[in-house]
């Protein structure tokens, strides 16, 4: 009579000891890929505390060097890097903040108002995101020439604040938002910026924490358009003044790899800060109820 719970213990026991080898596995795949990941930022870290011959050294070094402030202090003292951290700060952060709030304006119209043409145009949208930044890199040049522009902030930030994905995106997590919401507010005599400000847009704040994630990375790195606007090192921004590191014959290694571990802090730390927010935001939109 005990011999049907012994099938049952025992494959228990199989399904439990399967299970345990499983989660073992997984967990090394993990761990690998979390090696893989962060050994380069390791890497890039400590070459930064190390001189410039030691990063091409036949014996790689692997533990922290005393360097850091010294190639710190060439780096201030051969670039203008102050003037860069702050130009770049300038830049994105009202990169982010004036195109965050463009974006989602036109992602509200599209998706909660049914006008003539709206299909079209969000179609246009679609196609100008398969077109490569460089195929308007000698138009902006020449509008920026023409403005008086060049070498200002102006024309580093104003270009692209209608981010094509910004807008994509905004309208997708808007899309989901209850119309009925929408038109009971509206019965109820609220204005639209008031719809939009206080009733639609608290709701999306996982779509704008990756939008701005997005938005912020994209303006931080840029390297070919600020080169071409820019006239002098004061103007510089990051990518631009590490790039004057680079010289025909030597480069130091040391001072650029510093620079660059300095150049990712506020992308990581952004990151961090809105980690929760970025992942909820990716999948914001994707089903629509």
């Amino acid at each position: 009579m005990a011999t049907p719970n012994l099938k049952v213990d025992k494959s228990q026991r199989v399904d439990a000891k399967r299970n345990g080898w499983r989660t073992v596995g997984l967990t090394a795949i993990l761990g690998i890929g979390l090696i893989v990941f962060v050994f380069p930022f390791y890497w890039l870290l400590v070459a930064s505390t190390r001189k410039s011959t030691d990063v091409f050294s036949k014996t790689p070094h692997m533990i922290p060097g005393t360097e850091l402030f010294n190639n710190i202090r060439n780096l201030m003292t051969n670039t203008q890097f102050g003037d860069a951290i702050v130009n770049s700060l300038i830049v994105s952060v009202t990169y982010v903040i004036v195109g965050g709030v463009i974006c989602s304006l036109a992602g509200y119209a599209f998706a909660q108002y049914r006008f003539r043409g709206r299909n079209i145009l969000f179609a246009l949208v679609i196609g100008v995101m398969a077109l490569p930044s460089q195929v308007t890199l000698v138009p902006l040049f020449k509008m920026m020439l023409s403005f008086g522009w060049l070498g200002t902030y102006q024309a580093l930030i104003l270009p692209d604040l209608a981010l094509p994905f910004g807008v994509f995106l905004m309208r997708q997590a808007m899309s989901t938002f209850p119309t009925s919401i929408v038109e009971a507010a509206r019965i109820d005599g609220a204005g639209e910026v008031r719809i939009f400000g206080t009733i639609v847009l608290p709701t999306m704040k996982p779509t704008l924490a990756a939008l701005a994630i997005f938005m912020f990375l994209g303006r931080w790195n840029d390297f070919v358009y600020p080169l071409v606007i820019t006239r002098t090192p004061e103007q510089y921004t990051l990518p631009v003044a590490l790039a004057t590191l680079q010289g025909a014959n030597t480069t130091d290694y040391g001072q650029l790899l510093a620079g660059t571990t300095i150049s990712i802090l506020p992308v990581l730390i952004l990151f961090l800060f809105l980690q929760k927010e970025f992942v909820s935001g990716m999948t914001a939109g994707s089903v629509k109820e």
